[in-house]
C-alpha cells in the first residue's frame, strides 16, 4: 500500500498500524540498538513510485523503518513524504546485481544501492530478513 504520509491524518496512521502494527517506544527502540535506516539511494522503482520521484531534480533517496509486523520504507517527493507499507507476509526481499537490494510488496518495487563496502545496509537487511522469518514462522505454528 503506497500512502502519502505529509499530514498529521488519524485515517491513514491507523491503516498503517493495521498492516505493519504500532511504531515502537523508545525502550524499544534502544533495545533493538535502533530500528531504521536512512539516506539509501534509490536505483530503480515501480511506474507507480517513479512517477513521484520524477517529479523533483533531487537524488532519490530513501529509508526503511521497522515495525512488529512488517517495514515502512519512505521516500520524498517535492515537498510531499510518501511511504510504501509491506506486512512481512507481503515482503519479497532480493540481492540483485552486485550492488542492489530489491525490496517488493505486489506491484511495487524499490531497488537500492548497497556496495560492498556499506555494511551498515547489510546487517539491516540482513535483521529484516531475520524478524520476516521470525514473524512467518509464528504465523505458520499458529495454524
Amino acid at each position: 500500500m503506497l500512502l502519502n504520509v505529509s499530514y498529521n491524518n488519524r485515517e491513514i496512521k491507523r491503516k498503517i498500524d493495521t498492516e505493519v502494527g504500532p511504531a515502537f517506544g523508545l525502550r524499544e527502540r534502544i533495545k533493538q540498538g535502533g530500528i531504521g535506516i536512512g539516506h539509501l539511494n534509490i536505483t530503480e522503482s515501480s511506474i507507480q513510485i517513479q512517477n513521484f520521484l520524477a517529479l523533483d531534480k533531487y537524488r532519490n533517496k530513501c529509508n526503511i523503518e521497522l515495525r512488529p509486523n512488517g517495514i515502512i520504507v519512505g521516500f520524498r517527493a517535492l515537498l510531499d513524504s510518501y511511504a510504501l507499507i509491506i506486512p512481512y507476509w507481503k515482503l519479497k526481499l532480493y540481492k540483485g546485481r552486485a550492488e542492489e537490494y530489491s525490496i517488493y510488496r505486489d506491484t511495487y518495487f524499490i531497488k537500492i544501492e548497497a556496495k560492498p563496502s556499506d555494511k551498515k545496509i547489510h546487517n539491516f537487511i540482513k535483521r529484516i530478513l531475520a524478524e520476516k522469518a521470525k514473524q512467518t514462522s509464528t504465523n505458520i505454528d499458529e495454524l
